[in-house]
């Protein structure tokens, strides 16, 4: 479907050892990766992002690899708890630190929430349309110990809704990417202009 494999950068914005966003967005990544997708997983527990501070963060000695790996990403997976009906800070610090670099590209979220994460979503597609990124028509969420429990998948509806988030990363992240590449390397008047090397 695409010149390229699909390259997704699957975010874990929780600081629970035992977490079952993580549990979730890894479950995502092995089934993208089984479909042929190149998956980065970033686990904020076992790399720490320093609190973004716009005069010296980017100039910080860990941060080009960090830009280097969402400057490859055409996806962003991102993984949250509901915490007050609110992103995770450790997800609101990650985002952040970008913004040019999240243009054309997709954002899909899963949020862990028993108030069905819906101003949680929210928040994550004003982030993508604040940065001219695209996002899924949906967002995935699921209740900790009623759809997930032990780390085990306990609701089958919920492994359908998966599969479907699954299919359509592909699916739109693999249009969006060859689309966005498209529009990079050309001269048509797309809101991908400004991106595009002199």
């Amino acid at each position: 479907m695409s010149d390229a494999p699909l390259h997704v950068l699957a975010v874990v914005g929780s600081l629970n050892k035992v977490s079952n966003t993580r549990f979730i967005v890894n479950y995502i990544a092995e089934k993208l990766r089984a479909s042929g997708a190149t998956v980065d997983v970033l686990d904020l527990l076992n790399e720490p992002l320093a609190l973004f501070n716009p005069d010296h963060s980017h100039a910080g000695e860990e941060f080009p690899q960090l830009k280097a790996r969402v400057d490859r990403a055409d996806v962003f997976l991102l993984g949250t708890p509901d915490y007050h009906g609110s992103i995770s800070s450790t997800m609101k610090n990650f985002l952040d630190h970008f913004w040019h670099e999240f243009a054309g590209k997709l954002f899909a979220t899963i949020v862990a929430s028993h108030e069905k994460g819906l101003t949680v979503t929210d928040q994550l597609r004003t982030v993508a349309r604040q940065c001219y990124a695209w996002s899924l028509p949906y967002g995935f969420s699921f209740a900790d110990k009623v759809d997930v429990k032990d780390q085990v998948i306990v609701n089958d509806q919920l492994k359908g809704r998966l599969e479907m988030m699954i299919h359509d990363i592909r699916v739109y992240g693999e249009l969006l990417a060859r689309q966005r590449r498209a529009d990079l390397a050309g001269h048509n008047p797309t809101f991908m202009a400004r991106w595009r090397k002199s």
